[in-house]
């Protein structure tokens, strides 16, 4: 009988899975992912199985390959993979040629093995790692192909062009004459799903879904946001607001304040209703926006990482770290 997988922190939630990590009862030191799967909506279930399959087969074809995630297992609970200990590219930001230089090795071994990622355009699913190598994640809609045929060759095209893309975004200085031309040249099938399919995609995601952005986690802040912000701010003890998504311990996903404020936590919390916020602390300054979330979602490895590279940052974070709310990650260790 497999091991059992030990949950200790929800990192994101929407419709179709949830994203927890952990690990197995007799390796506590190895740290795991789990896209658990079996709380999915019955209705999301054909959706949410569509999409499972196709990241096992990926998952279980780039196994072995440095900078993507192993395949460890995959049954009724979710799909169990290694932990990928990097930070992302909106945060971590690398302007070094060798990072670049990693993230192509990638995606060559990728395609030696047939498999095409197609949801690169996301700095989010670019990581950096400690040793300042490439790590890419999410292999929720990636393909694998049999044939090396033309959709194949596109589809590797468009993977090095987002790739490209997240370059010209960070280290533009580096691009080369045949990157620049690389980004100028959308592939035709992408000029036809920006032109078409994009526009229904983006109708049912922020229609149906009512999703805000690339990860189906910051709807509400996108919806409600700005009036919570204002109602916040009237108050004039209030200095400054951050808002944050973070799974909640149930289900769906809540609402983390972070409010610049002199009163106690008492106070603050009594500001505004927790039907509106569910989360509200008083800090003395406000971190980034990116910290932020990293703290109210619970990716403190990350923060780790971040900090590491700037330690007066460190003391600004600390006592917020150490105030923190969303203690999901300790309620669900003490299980």
């Amino acid at each position: 009988m497999p091991a059992r997988f030990i949950p200790t922190t929800v990192h994101k939630r929407d419709e179709f899975s949830e994203t927890v990590s952990g690990h197995l009862e007799d390796a506590p030191d190895t740290k795991l992912v789990l896209r658990k799967l079996d709380g999915v909506p019955w209705w999301a279930k054909p959706i949410a199985t569509f999409l499972a399959r196709k990241e096992t087969r990926a998952l279980r074809t780039v196994t072995g390959i440095p900078g993507t995630p192993d395949l460890i297992r995959e049954d009724r609970a979710g799909i169990l993979r290694s932990w990928s200990d990097g930070m992302p590219l909106n945060l971590s930001k690398p302007s070094d040629a060798a990072f670049y230089s990693d993230a192509k090795r990638i995606l060559r071994d990728m395609r030696r093995r047939g498999v095409t990622h197609n949801d690169l355009a996301k700095p989010q699913n670019w990581l950096m790692g400690p040793d300042g190598q490439a790590e890419v994640i999410d292999f929720q809609l990636a393909s694998v192909h049999r044939r090396r045929g033309w959709l194949y060759r596109t589809m590797g095209y468009e993977d090095l062009r987002h790739l490209l893309k997240q370059k010209r975004r960070y280290a533009p200085h580096l691009l080369t004459a045949t990157e620049r031309r690389i980004l100028a040249r959308k592939s035709l099938p992408t000029r036809i799903w920006m032109a078409t399919g994009k526009r229904l995609y983006n109708a049912i995601t922020r229609g149906l879904f009512n999703w805000s952005d690339g990860e189906g986690t910051g709807n509400r802040i996108a919806t409600e946001g700005a009036q919570i912000r204002a109602d916040l701010m009237a108050h004039d003890a209030v200095t400054g607001v951050t808002l944050s998504p973070f799974a909640l311990p149930a289900k769906g996903t809540g609402i983390y304040a972070f409010v610049e404020t002199t009163l106690d936590p008492n106070a603050t919390r009594a500001l505004i209703p927790e039907a509106r916020v569910e989360l509200i602390q008083p800090v003395h300054a406000l971190p980034s926006a990116e910290v932020a979330e990293l703290i109210a979602m619970n990716r403190l490895d990350e923060l780790d990482l971040l900090l590491a590279q700037d330690p007066d940052l460190r003391k600004t974070v600390a006592p917020i770290v150490a105030g923190r709310l969303n203690l999901t990650d300790r309620r669900l260790a003490n299980l």
